[in-house]
């Protein structure tokens, strides 16, 4: 049996990057894959990748900063499906700069997505989860963090706020049924590293004592176990996938 066989799965930001490797890995695992994504024609490519698998898929078009938007999408989910087994919270954006330099339309964008999304999105499940008496909730966080980094004050605030979400609503729904952990990948090959010289790629690599960046699918495959009944007794968790940076 699949490790995720029939598990109603919402991703967010399921479009590419972190987000579609995780999708195509819940299609292989079982699990019913909600792609949700700010882009129609992406979401629509996404959701056929996954039905290529061999999964049963539904996209949606979702800004995660719009609450009505996030509920409308969670009613339509739960009512041609039914139930909502899992959430991954894994949209985010990045918008950097120095203390000195940041603008407050910086700030507040990075805030409204990487942090008021996952509540939004969290909020709008969680009753769902607790009166199934079952749930997983996983956030994406990152080891920025943890360790915080230059020039991303408003991208490790909120990944530092996302490990809060993540420890209290561990403390508030596990003893409901509903386990909520945080991955925090480290330097991975997605679209978000496409502006980088290859020189600074380079020395990202040598920071990894694997000495490489990480692939998409070595998060998804984390994200895939934690949903999956395997990670049972895992609650409250920030598992770090970053090769090894932080040692």
């Amino acid at each position: 049996m699949k490790r995720l066989e029939g598990k109603i799965s919402l991703i967010t930001g399921a479009a590419q990057g972190i987000g579609l490797a995780t999708a195509l890995k819940f299609a292989r695992e079982g699990a019913t894959v909600i792609v949700c994504d700010v882009k129609q024609a992406a979401v629509d490519d996404a959701v056929q990748q996954c039905q290529a698998l061999g999964a049963q898929a539904a996209g949606f078009v979702m800004d995660v900063t719009q609450r009505e938007m996030v509920d409308a999408v969670v009613g339509q989910v739960l009512a041609r499906f039914g139930r909502i087994d899992v959430l991954v919270n894994n949209a985010g954006i990045t918008q950097d700069a120095r203390l000195q330099k940041m603008t407050l339309e910086q700030f507040d964008r990075v805030i409204d997505v990487n942090l008021r999304g996952v509540f939004h999105c969290a909020q709008a499940v969680a009753d769902i989860m607790v009166e199934q008496g079952a749930g997983v909730i996983l956030n994406a966080s990152s080891v920025v963090g943890i360790y915080g980094n230059f020039g991303q004050t408003n991208y490790a605030a909120t990944k530092f706020g996302v490990i809060g979400f993540t420890k209290t609503w561990s403390r508030e729904l596990g003893p409901k049924g509903v386990r909520v952990n945080a991955v925090a990948p480290g330097f991975i090959a997605t679209p978000i590293l496409s502006t980088i010289p290859e020189k600074v790629i380079q020395e990202m690599e040598h920071r990894v004592p694997l000495r490489r960046l990480g692939q998409p699918e070595e998060i998804a495959n984390v994200y895939a176990f934690l949903a999956s009944d395997e990670a049972s007794y895992i609650n409250g968790a920030v598992i770090e996938v970053s090769g090894g940076m932080s040692v």
